[in-house]
């Protein structure tokens, strides 16, 4: 299957991490479909990608944050592009710094839980028939690293929220050991930024978003997890492991 032949969708597309992911993938010739309750931010997105790949970009507005609109979704997304090949979600990323747990809600928790595990975990299940049962086909988790640790004070609950994520993400590799489909996980142990938002040790949006590209063009991994600790990591980890 040729590049133009493959369609990914893009879970988080329209993020920080997910817009650099989608601008490599296009600008290795693939087919992108993204998928946003923010219709500004689809149109942000389309704006960002090279003029010359605005065509293979298709852009939902839709919720993928519960069952039902997880659905409506996929039926919106197959009627538009006929088929997804691909899959990177980058749901599972996010930040959060609201306190130290005494000072938080119950709300405040089932925030950080919806936003991190429940939205991967549902469109998990409403995305993963569409490529389960081909190995020709990709579903790439994208993690951040909070599960592992305290990143700073205040960012409790964004462990808890991460934590959740990276079991499930291992759930699934020991649940599904022989699936014909491509089920990797990219772990990133830094901040991610774009060029004008970089500090020192952060990774750089769009070296991101080429590296993931590549693991997802070449298939030829599956249930490995890949842990970015550093923008180095992009080149040894990934790109090189990866050949």
């Amino acid at each position: 299957m040729s590049n133009s032949d493959r369609v990914v969708l893009a879970l988080g597309g329209a993020g920080t991490v997910g817009s650099g992911i989608v601008k490599a993938l296009l600008d290795k010739g693939l087919k992108v479909a993204v998928i946003s309750r923010d219709s500004s931010r689809l149109e942000r997105l389309q704006s960002f990608v090279s003029p010359n790949t605005k065509d293979n970009l298709t852009t939902i507005v839709g919720n993928v944050g519960s069952e039902e609109g997880a659905e409506e979704a996929k039926q919106a997304l197959l009627k538009a592009v006929g088929k997804v090949t691909d899959i990177v979600s980058s749901l599972g990323f996010s930040w959060w710094q609201g306190g130290p747990p005494h000072t938080q809600s119950v709300k405040d928790l089932h925030w950080v839980i919806e936003t991190l595990l429940f939205s991967t975990f549902v469109s998990w299940k409403a995305f993963f028939p569409l490529v389960r049962d081909d190995s020709n086909c990709t579903y790439t988790f994208i993690t951040g690293g909070a599960g592992d640790k305290l990143l700073m004070p205040g960012t409790g609950f964004l462990t808890v929220g991460s934590a959740s994520t990276l079991a499930f993400c291992q759930v699934l590799r020991e649940e599904y050991p022989e699936v014909p489909c491509k089920l990797n996980q990219v772990k990133i142990d830094a901040g991610v930024a774009t060029p004008e938002r970089m500090t020192p040790g952060y990774l750089n949006h769009l070296d991101l978003g080429e590296a993931v590209a590549t693991l997802v063009e070449r298939r030829n991994t599956s249930h490995t997890v890949f842990t970015v600790n550093c923008p180095a990591d992009l080149k040894t980890v990934l790109l090189e492991r990866n050949l």
